[in-house]
């Protein structure tokens, strides 16, 4: 089927150094490149969600959690810098 498609100038550079790169004319990389994007949409997604399970890591006594830097002194020394 013969038709006109208007490329971005972005585009139609990187269509022409693939044709360039492997000797193969450009209307044969333009159709195998929309297949194969045509083949991706086509791959159906993970119909499963994805899910988060929370669950409480716990205080440690006598840390104050407000003070984040204190805590991460406490936890993992002076030198955490």
């Amino acid at each position: 089927m013969r038709t006109t498609l208007t490329l971005d100038e972005d585009v139609a550079a990187g269509l022409r150094r693939e044709a360039q790169r492997s000797g193969r004319p450009f209307k044969i990389i333009v159709n195998d490149l929309l297949r194969a994007a045509l083949h991706l949409r086509r791959i159906p997604k993970s119909a499963r969600q994805f899910q988060i399970r929370a669950r409480s890591l716990g205080m440690r006594l006598g840390l104050d959690y407000d003070r984040i830097s204190q805590v991460l002194d406490d936890i993992e020394g002076p030198l955490h810098r």
